[in-house]
């Protein structure tokens, strides 16, 4: 067997040199010791260990007896194979002693060591090459001539017939050499351009990094939250278990004390009647009415200790009352409503209302500030027939003009049919819900103060003071900056803004079931915001 060939036999497939302290498999495969070992321990979270050959899978980790006589082969083959950068091709010419080849001859498709290089024909149809064994393949299939020139139409080497009178007649075809060189200049281009996209890859690596600390941080103060959120639980489950077996225990004393009371009036009855039956069984007139003389009135009164009974008893049934329920649910109203308080607090669910100093003259604000009705211009505002042809690229050039009919000292004189909450947000986490479903063209996001009424790019989302997530038909949009991405269908319509200041933060979500993120804009805020709403027709409401 030749030296090549044996070493391709005693080379371990997973670092492709020759094998060092080998180990076998119960599968029968061979690896180094080393080789094998770190592909397993990288397996093991998996739970299975599988051979990196055949994939047979093992539910416990093998072990890995050693292959002596592999070794002992791979230990031998070692001096004599060659060195690295030598070539393990032979020479062609050297049957009894084999020796490394020096050059390939492509014509006589055989490889040749120093010494029978010296004897070898100097003609141009010899050429020489690195030693190979792919002779075919620098041959064309077709004409068997060496695949001298490229085509860089097909990007194919070609050979000289095909260039002249074959498939590539008339192609942008060169010299192999040529090409050769051209090729390796714009390698060279590649090769400086890629290690810049190595560092922006690398900077990219590191914020997704960073952000997945952000996230398990995150996720670990959120696990602390509801830790002790239900540690906060179970004390309210405590106190309010213990508040209901007290009253428990205070109903059955007080019931128990009421049973012993009229135990003794039911005694005191029974010895009532007997007393009055041996009265009746008298024969004697004159000792009966002797005795009742005696007795007095009492004997005829069939209420005798009613009066003081029924009084107590009354005392009583009022003092053993039901369980108090209302109790109860005031310890639930008041603990587990201030825990959610609590939570809410942490988001900063601050209350929305709309300015109406800052509402486009033909949007209605309700009473209350959380609802924005759009109502279309009069028909009779000047230049409402004509707006489209003063700006035919403004989508909503009417809402301009019919806004600048107005008084231009108006403090509502403005372009878009928008409106911005008087709450402001200077710091901290907030978030609030905006009903949109009755309004198929709007937009809800953030805006500086200073946002523009009266310019063309005064639109929320279409400057740098700005930021929305907006529905026209039946797709939905983010914009920051005139920079519009498409988001995806959105079903309900309504949506939350979640605003985290100090983060640089600004997240939609779409209030579904369950909730489903739409998008995050991160930026740094130099100015409070504002919540801001657009609408084209209908209205959009804040949901408390």
């Amino acid at each position: 067997m030749a030296t090549a060939d044996l070493r391709d036999e005693l080379t371990c497939s997973i670092c492709l040199i020759l094998y060092t302290n080998p180990v076998i498999l119960p599968c029968g495969h061979n690896f180094c010791r080393g080789c094998i070992g770190a592909a397993w321990d990288s397996q093991g979270g998996s739970g299975a260990y599988s051979c990196p050959e055949c994939r047979a899978e093992y539910p416990e980790r093998p072990a890995l007896p050693r292959n002596r006589t592999l070794g002992n082969i791979a230990a031998r083959l070692i001096p004599i194979a060659p060195e690295p950068g030598e070539s393990d091709i032979l020479c062609t010419y050297c049957v009894h002693s084999p020796v490394p080849a020096a050059k390939s001859c492509l014509h006589c498709e055989a490889s040749l060591c120093d010494t029978h290089l010296l004897g070898h024909s100097q003609s141009e149809k010899h050429i020489l090459t690195a030693p190979t064994r792919s002779f075919g393949e620098r041959k064309c299939p077709q004409h068997d001539e060496l695949l001298n020139y490229y085509c860089h139409g097909e990007a194919v080497c070609v050979c000289l017939y095909c260039t002249g009178f074959g498939h590539h007649k008339g192609h942008n075809v060169e010299p192999l050499n040529e090409a050769f060189e051209k090729k390796k200049i714009q390698l060279k281009h590649v090769l400086e351009k890629l290690p810049i996209k190595r560092e922006e890859t690398e900077g990219q690596i590191q914020r997704l990094q960073e952000r997945r600390g952000e996230g398990a941080e995150v996720a670990a103060a959120g696990t602390e939250r509801v830790i002790a959120l239900w540690k906060e639980l179970e004390a309210v489950k405590k106190r309010l278990l213990s508040d209901i077996s007290r009253q428990k225990e205070e109903l059955s004393l007080t019931l128990t004390e009421l049973i012993q009371q009229l135990e003794i009036k039911k005694e005191n009855l029974s010895e009532r009647m007997q007393h009055i039956e041996e009265l009746c069984n008298m024969a004697d007139p004159f000792s009966l009415l002797k005795k009742l003389e005696s007795e007095g009135a009492d004997i005829w009164n069939t209420d005798w200790l009613d009066n003081a009974a029924r009084e107590g008893t009354y005392k009583k049934l009022c003092e053993a009352r039901d369980l108090d329920e209302v109790m109860i649910m005031d310890i639930l109203n008041r603990y587990i409503g201030g825990i959610v308080t609590s939570v809410k607090k942490g988001l900063g669910k601050e209350p929305i209302i709309m300015d109406t100093n800052t509402a486009h003259k033909q949007l209605t604000i309700s009473g209350d500030g959380k609802s924005a009705s759009y109502s279309q211009p009069n028909s009779n505002q000047s230049h409402s027939q004509n707006s489209q042809n003063y700006y035919p690229n403004m989508i909503y050039s009417q809402n301009y003009y019919s806004s600048m009919s107005h008084s231009n000292n108006s403090q509502n004189c403005q372009l878009y049919t928008q409106v911005l909450s008087s709450v402001s947000f200077r710091s901290g986490q907030h978030y609030w819900d905006v009903d949109c479903s009755k309004s198929g063209n709007w937009r809800v996001g953030v805006a500086y103060p200073s946002i523009g009424r009266r310019e063309y790019n005064s639109y929320i989302g279409d400057n740098n003071k700005s930021w929305a997530v907006g529905k026209s038909g039946n797709s939905v949009t983010v914009t920051h900056e005139k920079n519009t991405n498409t988001i995806s269908s959105c079903q309900s319509s309504k949506i939350r803004v979640f605003l985290d200041y100090e983060a640089g933060r600004l997240s939609f979500y779409e209030l579904s079931e369950p909730i489903r993120h739409l998008h995050t804009f991160s930026a740094k805020f130099t100015q409070p915001l504002h919540a801001a709403f657009y609408l084209g027709q209908g209205s959009v409401t804040i949901i408390e």
